[in-house]
């Protein structure tokens, strides 16, 4: 790797501005996720059953727990908004955090995708209810990314009050469909899927189906690490953003558990709340009838998708601006506004992107004939496509986290995780495995072979031309230390 010297101005052209706190840095871990709960979740339904499903989430739920404490460790010691990219350049060299911020790129860049899909599947409906007028799906895309780039580059103040009141609102639309579907729930709709020869209705694909359920299982949880994004921006962060994830995780395992048991016992029950682009909206209707009180519901529903929406736009921002302000990605997609202090160009990029991918695969197979991947596969196709990033992530970060507690005890920890280095295993190994079954579905795999080659190409530009141009940002310094730090303790000892 070869480092060059920078302007003095450099660092101040790309600074950001501190505003979150805890509350804040909550709601933007747990609005990331909280969507999972409206959409996505219940594609797993159809790949494993209402048991394959619940047997996924319980081992998901426990690779979350692990990486949850695990990254909250690591964050409080290196509070740097490259979040996990800093993470495993510290522990395993630039190489390896370039990878995992690849990866994250794809996760944080797909995911909104994924979720303007469900948006536009939601207010679809419940336009073309209440106006009887049909909006082209990605119409309604272009609008919500226009909306919510824009709200992000108006500032951090307006991005974290908008994350706050939108995550609010999700779950206050949670909690009345938990309220409404606790006495129309019934054990009979969870479980009429019909079973395959040889297997019960609790399991009707047997544990393959748990295995393929596992990708939708993830959707729970997906995107809870990203707080760390944020710690240039928090106003402490060494201890803010730890607690923010323990309780961040916390909230996120009570609402999946609620809303997978209640969702899949209502009417029309399991094998069709599994096929639908907005189950809760389908759910509310089939209980209250066709009327306002269901559009109205469906609209606060909404509030799910936003909050996942906008902050994950946030995260794929930051993400991209960490990487570019060491040299990794272009210099120039860095820059943050004069006095905005936002990094305006990277949102602009990933919206772009993800708009793009989005409307590839909703007509990518009239145009390929490369099988049927319109309507609701599209969510599910950029779903899978997003985990895949996802669980790269969480492997290189666990490794990250047991290589830093071994190679250095001594490092300066705020927080350490209750876990250790058996819960960063647990989780790593479990990632390891989900990586693996995402290959099992031969519906997304085309998707998932999109991702690999995205990875193998930006590899190449690493190596042909950005490796020797790096910059010593924040993260690179402190692994750079970390590293003098290390030799020298090897030479007292030797």
């Amino acid at each position: 790797m070869e480092y060059q010297a920078v302007s003095k101005d450099y660092f101040a052209r790309r600074a950001l501005r501190r505003y979150a706190g805890f509350w804040s840095l909550w709601a933007l871990g747990v609005g990331a996720v909280i969507s999972g709960n409206f959409f996505g979740w219940n594609f797993g339904l159809t790949a494993g059953g209402f048991g394959g499903l619940a047997i996924a989430t319980v081992i998901v739920a426990t690779m979350y727990i692990g990486i949850s404490f695990s990254i909250a460790e690591l964050s409080a010691a290196m509070p740097y908004a490259g979040g996990p990219y800093a993470f495993v350049r510290a522990a395993l060299g630039p190489w390896a955090g370039y990878i995992t911020g690849l990866a994250a790129i794809i996760e944080f860049v797909l995911t909104p995708a994924a979720i303007v899909v469900g948006i536009g599947g939601y207010i679809g409906t419940t336009f073309n209810s209440a106006f009887g007028t049909d909006v082209p799906a990605p119409i309604w895309w272009l609008a919500f990314y226009a909306l919510f780039v824009g709200i992000n580059a108006i500032g951090v103040e307006a991005t974290f009050k908008v994350t706050v009141a939108t995550t609010f609102l999700a779950l206050t639309a949670l909690c009345v469909f938990w309220a409404v579907a606790i006495p129309n729930f019934s054990w009979d709709l969870a479980l009429n899927i019909e079973p395959e020869f040889g297997n019960s209705k609790f399991m009707p694909f047997g544990w393959s189906g748990v295995a393929l359920a596992i990708p939708f299982a993830i959707w729970f949880y997906l995107a809870i690490e990203q707080v760390p994004f944020a710690a240039e921006e928090s106003v402490k962060p060494k201890t803010d953003i730890p607690k923010a994830m323990v309780w961040g995780i916390i909230a996120l395992i009570v609402a999946s558990a609620l809303t997978l048991v209640l969702g899949s016992g209502v009417a029309p029950g399991a094998a069709a709340i599994g096929d639908s682009d907005e189950p809760l909206h389908l759910a509310f209707e089939t209980i209250l009838g066709d009327g306002f009180g269901t559009a109205l519901l469906s609209v606060l529903a909404l509030a799910g998708l936003v909050a996942s929406f906008n902050a994950i736009i946030y995260a794929y921002g930051r993400n991209t601006y960490s990487l570019s302000r060491a040299g990794y990605f272009p210099q120039w997609m860095s820059n943050t506004h004069q006095s905005r202090k936002t990094p305006q160009i990277a949102l602009l990029i990933g919206a772009i992107v993800g708009y793009v991918v989005a409307i590839l695969i909703e007509f990518g197979d009239e145009w390929l004939s490369a099988g049927q991947l319109g309507g609701g596969q599209v969510g599910a196709m950029l779903l899978n496509m997003a985990v895949f990033g996802a669980v790269i992530t969480y492997i290189t970060q666990m490794l990250a986290f047991v290589v830093l507690r071994l190679r250095h005890p001594a490092m300066t920890r705020p927080y350490t995780s209750a876990l250790g280095v058996a819960g960063a295993t647990t989780a790593g190994l479990i990632g390891l495995v989900a990586l693996v079954l995402l290959f099992l579905n031969p519906d997304f795999r085309l998707g998932l072979f999109g991702c690999l080659a995205c990875i193998v190409i930006g590899t190449l530009y690493f190596a042909l031309r950005t490796r020797s141009r790096l910059v010593r940002s924040p993260e690179e310094e402190f692994a750079i230390d970390l590293q003098i730090t290390s030799k020298d303790g090897q030479a007292a000892l030797g």
